[in-house]
């Protein structure tokens, strides 16, 4: 199912219907839209001491940065790795603040060409800030010549083709790499180990979200209570971009059917109307297990036919709604299936079916009676 792109700020003039509803961006998806990341550039921390959550990485990181301030050279580069909406582009932002140097961002996807790669370092100065997001989807040449740029600041540059060519190398100012990926394992291990330093972003806790909330509060100009805000952070998946999501969408709501108030009732009731429960279930989540468990008694059951049976892609399934599904412990992967655990049915309100135990299993018969 496609969803319509929406504009983030064209509810607070009108009622929210039912069908309106039916073109909203799923509330819960980690990624962000290109509207969107102009909307969470207003709520990015500027410095370290900003940052909430993440206190490990945030001190790792800060070390790594005074010290090359005190040496008066470029930082390692960085390599960031974690799910999506964590933070990894804020932490690149903050890097290149923090030295007091420029930021260039460009994608993994948009470097389809060595040449690609190499406009790009050539415009680059001392100790400027590269950062690549998705750098794991970088094509193979543009890695491999990559690859000599990060350790010796250097590239070859291939003019023609066939015997006649010709490689003219090019000196490149000493800068700092920020690569960012949500799937670490993708990256070839030459070029993972040439960052100098590797941090991967953990999902958030309630209490940091509930701070995140409150921050992103203030920045947008609304009246949030201690119990609206905790609402919010318990149905965000420890995930800050999501907060901030549902904090817009509460803010709706409270405009437009109630007094302005982001309190725990107009909290409950904004985000029950956009379907996501207490767990930070949406509809697709909660569709998945109850096919799973009322159509197919708890699995085990092939992700095809539960992409078939909830109306979803494959893909969907597998990549949009299981990861979280996973992570919650309400939906187990296994060789012969997806199969639901008692969690799940605990969540959708039903009894899990009795489970085998060895001594039934040994007392029933190896052949069936004739």
């Amino acid at each position: 199912m496609n969803w319509d792109d929406t504009d983030e700020d064209t509810y607070d003039e009108v009622e929210l219907t039912g069908a309106e509803l039916g073109h909203l961006e799923r509330l819960t998806d980690a990624e962000a839209d290109g509207d969107e990341r102009a909307v969470e550039a207003a709520l990015r921390p500027r410095t370290l001491d900003e940052v909430v959550g993440q206190a490990r990485v945030r001190d790792q990181l800060g070390l790594v940065l005074e010290a090359a301030r005190r040496r008066g050279r470029a930082p390692d580069h960085v390599l960031l790795s974690g799910p999506p909406g964590l933070g990894k582009t804020t932490l690149a932002m903050i890097i290149a603040a923090e030295m007091g140097t420029p930021l260039r961002l460009t994608s993994g996807p948009a470097i389809t060409h060595a040449g690609d790669l190499a406009a790009i370092l050539s415009g680059l100065n001392e100790g400027d800030v590269l950062f690549v997001d998705e750098i794991h989807r970088m094509s193979r040449p543009a890695e491999e010549m990559l690859y000599m740029a990060m350790e010796d600041f250097r590239v070859d540059v291939v003019i023609g083709k066939g015997p006649g060519a010709t490689a003219i190398p090019l000196e490149i100012p000493p800068f700092t790499l920020v690569g960012a990926t949500t799937r670490a394992g993708l990256l070839p291990g030459p070029l993972r180990d040439r960052f100098g330093f590797t941090a991967h972003l953990e999902f958030y806790e309630p209490h940091e979200l509930d701070q995140i909330v409150h921050r992103s509060a203030g920045l947008l100009g609304v009246h949030l209570t201690t119990d609206g805000s905790s609402e919010i952070a318990s149905r965000s998946r420890g995930t800050p971009r999501i907060a901030n999501r549902l904090l817009r969408r509460v803010r709706d709501y409270a405009q437009v059917r109630a007094d302005g108030v982001l309190s725990l009732p107009v909290a409950q009731a904004a985000l029950d109307l956009f379907e996501v429960d207490e767990s930070g279930l949406d509809r697709l989540d909660r569709a998945v297990l109850d096919v799973l468990c009322r159509r197919f008694g708890g699995g085990p059951v092939g992700v095809s036919t539960l992409a078939v049976a909830v109306g979803e892609e494959r893909e969907t399934v597998e990549e949009v709604a299981e990861p979280f599904l996973v992570r919650m412990g309400m939906l187990a992967r296994t060789p012969r299936g997806r199969v639901a655990t008692p969690a799940a049915w605990h969540h959708l309100g039903l009894a899990p079916p009795p489970m085998p135990t060895v001594d039934s299993a040994l007392d029933a018969p190896l052949f069936d009676d004739v």
